[in-house]
């Protein structure tokens, strides 16, 4: 039984959209618990926790959560897996969208893009240049693409100031009044996969362990999976 806690969290951005129906089914649950959330890259979250900054629960990359348990930080014998999250483009809704269907026609399409935007602290951002860089448009593309250091891409459609965002699908879908054109082609795809922890220093581990539960319960599974995210079983 959960008693009368708050729960501080420190997550990726990646599972922010499927958040929205979780915590208001949360509170509805656990009424007496609150979750306070900081939504950050999990490069910042990397730093933070550097910096000396601790929660109950954090989300992150598995290669992130690695090192954490690493510097015994977070408990090994806490972590549960959650999602894997697929990398995907984004347009507005009337706009014609390209073909991105193979390696090719979406080097074609970024390079032809008016703008792309992607975000600099985000781990697609980070992959987009790595994978730009393998298919020689890194120059191209980079003149004239619209970055962020951090947050959602897909906001740089509605402002105007780019024509095709890049990011996790998740993190798109966050954004209303746009549309996922679909992901990269698989050959260059990159999945990332997510992982929730436990603080080895929680100031509520009992709550933080109930709180993980929920993650993998039946309702979080199908939040996650309507905002483009494979629940890994």
């Amino acid at each position: 039984m959960v008693n009368n806690n708050l729960i501080q969290v420190f997550s990726a951005l990646a599972v922010r959209a499927p958040f929205v129906g979780l915590e208001a089914q949360w509170a509805k649950q656990y009424p007496d618990t609150l979750l306070e959330i900081e939504w950050n890259p999990t490069t910042v979250i990397e730093k933070k926790i550097a910096e000396g900054e601790t929660a109950d629960v954090v989300i992150l990359t598995v290669p992130a959560m690695a090192k954490l348990v690493e510097l015994d930080l977070v408990s090994a014998s806490s972590i549960i897996n959650l999602v894997d999250s697929q990398i995907g483009l984004a347009m507005l809704p009337e706009a014609e969208a390209p073909d991105i269907s193979s390696t090719e026609a979406l080097k074609n399409a970024l390079v032809s893009a008016r703008s792309v935007a992607y975000s600099l602290g985000g781990a697609s951002g980070i992959y987009l240049q790595q994978l730009m860089k393998s298919l020689g448009i890194e120059e191209a593309v980079n003149s004239r693409a619209s970055t962020i250091p951090e947050g959602f891409t897909a906001t740089k459609l509605i402002d105007g100031s780019a024509d095709i965002a890049v990011q996790q699908i998740s993190e798109l879908l966050t954004v209303e009044g746009i549309k996922v054109i679909g992901p990269l082609p698989q050959d260059v795809q990159k999945v990332t996969s997510f992982q929730a922890g436990i603080f080895r220093h929680a100031k509520n581990p009992d709550a933080a362990l109930t709180l993980l539960e929920y993650l993998r319960s039946e309702p979080a599974k199908k939040a996650y999976e309507s905002f483009g995210l494979r629940f890994i079983p």
